[in-house]
């Protein structure tokens, strides 16, 4: 699977990150199976957080070999300093690891929360702390939704951010606003050296009042010409590598399509914008 350096971290990351929302309600067995076939794809690098319900239980047994393995970027949806160290200690305690390459804000959505945690007592200060003490080599900030890439430019105006994680995908690029976002968004992030992961690999729209069948904030492609397309239009653009879908069994496709990618033309890339037609709309994640 091809690598792509993660900015100023150095970390040459398989353009697809283990993303271990995917096993948090899954039996170990099965979550087991799914953290193998990551390590046969060579998958290096591996996202995770404390709301993704057991995925820190189902992957702790696998530490710490999968440490020695896979660049671990870990993130707290907590907001003040306080909060977020002991969110920190908990995260240590659930994953039985004592550092991180990388440790995150966790969805940092709009400029309201980014004053919160960027306050004198706020959650960015405990992961200075981190860095500090040497429990993190690097500092990132995550979120979703339409406002998130505006969020994230701010965001690194106000601090030197190592890493930056917010969707990308070509449903949502359907919206001109959000695209135009996004991309000021990456190109800020270039010339800072700043490492580009990008979520919502696979959303073709949102589940308005149906009811999801599948373990996805969203409603995702399930076939694999589709992945590929979804897949091979993210990766052609400029960013570093994308966790994987929620969706346990749409990995297997998801590798698959990593495995085979091919970089596509800017007329390519362009037609499958076009042809997007979400079958539900959901303005929570910029699918309008």
């Amino acid at each position: 699977m091809e690598k792509r350096r993660l900015g100023r971290t150095g970390h040459d990351s398989t353009i697809v990150t283990f993303g271990s929302y995917s096993v948090g309600k899954l039996s170990q067995e099965k979550a087991d199976n799914v953290i193998q076939l990551c390590l046969d794809h060579g998958v290096n690098h591996i996202d995770i957080a404390p709301g993704y319900s057991d995925a820190m239980e189902r992957v702790a047994p696998w530490m710490p070999d999968l440490r020695n393995q896979m660049f671990l970027g870990s993130k707290t949806p907590m907001r003040t300093r306080d909060e977020a160290w002991k969110n920190v200690e908990d995260i240590m305690k659930r994953m039985n690891v004592d550092t991180f390459d990388l440790f995150q804000l966790h969805s940092v959505i709009d400029l309201e929360t980014l004053d919160i945690v960027t306050a004198a007592d706020g959650a960015l200060q405990a992961l200075i702390e981190m860095k500090e003490q040497g429990i993190t080599k690097w500092l990132g900030i995550t979120g979703h939704g339409p406002t998130v890439a505006k969020t994230h430019i701010e965001a690194i105006k106000r601090f030197d951010f190592d890493t930056v994680m917010f969707p990308v995908n070509a449903t949502m690029y359907a919206n001109t606003d959000y695209r135009r976002d996004a991309e000021e968004l990456i190109s800020i992030c270039h010339s800072k050296d700043i490492g580009i992961q990008t979520i919502k690999m696979i959303a073709r729209g949102g589940w308005g009042d149906s009811v999801p069948d599948m373990g996805t904030w969203y409603d995702p492609h399930r076939d694999q010409e589709s992945i590929d397309n979804a897949l091979w239009w993210q990766m052609s653009q400029p960013i570093h590598t994308a966790p994987s879908c929620g969706e346990a069994s749409l990995l297997p496709m998801v590798l698959d399509a990593a495995e085979r990618y091919e970089g596509l033309s800017v007329d390519q890339q362009e037609n499958i914008i076009d042809l997007q037609a979400p079958p539900r709309l959901e303005p929570k994640l910029a699918i309008i």
